[in-house]
């Protein structure tokens, strides 16, 4: 799978507002298989960007293509299909299922798009130091638990493109590092790519394409 992006610029931009960036209103492409590292200060529109790439957004001119199929054009059922098979995210703001336990979460999406088996999930949480919260509810763990929960749930379903909107903004440097290895040997894998957002250089993202938002 490719996506790629030509001359993507939000509509909600003050005019001059992208220059200097390596990424708004430029011709990219993104394949499957390469790590891309986007380095954005806050407010250059770093999770809109994500949100678009996901198509829960298209507040944006130019276009956007996964395999040269404009996404603009996808009604909900053909993104549900892509999604499924393609393209996982984790969120910034997570979304998880704060009434339902850490194990309910997590089986939700493995059970609706299944690439790992059950054990797995058990391997990821002790891996991520949340083993013990499995049966918890969401909502009793801390932010930075939920952010762990959030990385193991978006890696139990098939994907070419991970995207990472600020994946791990409330963990210490070890639990972020622990968590950026999992994600990375989960891409490599599936011989799929990442796509990470956040405020400043992550060192041990093996990124193979560096931009400037």
């Amino acid at each position: 799978m490719q996506i790629l992006l030509q001359n993507v610029l939000p509509t909600f931009f003050e005019k001059g507002k992208a220059g200097g960036s390596q990424l708004w209103g430029q011709p990219l492409s993104f394949s499957k298989g390469e790590n891309i590292h986007i380095i954005a200060p806050s407010g250059s529109g770093k999770t809109s960007l994500i949100h678009f790439l996901y198509g829960l957004r298209k507040d944006y001119t130019g276009k956007i293509l996964y395999d040269n199929n404009d996404i603009q054009n996808f009604d909900a059922e053909k993104f549900s299909t892509w999604r499924q098979q393609y393209i996982s995210i984790i969120f910034q703001d997570l979304r998880l299922f704060t009434e339902q336990t850490v194990l309910q979460n997590l089986e939700i999406k493995r059970l609706l798009f299944p690439y790992h088996k059950e054990s797995r999930i058990q391997a990821m949480a002790r891996r991520l130091g949340i083993d013990s919260k499995l049966h918890k509810l969401c909502n009793t763990c801390s932010y930075g638990e939920q952010q762990r929960i959030a990385i193991i749930r978006a890696l139990q379903q098939p994907f070419d493109f991970l995207l990472l909107d600020e994946p791990f903004s409330h963990l210490d440097e070890n639990n972020r590092q622990i968590a950026m290895d999992l994600m990375q040997e989960e891409a490599a894998e599936r011989k799929a790519s990442i796509i990470l957002a956040d405020l400043k250089k992550i060192d041990y993202f093996s990124a193979s394409k560096m931009l400037f938002l």
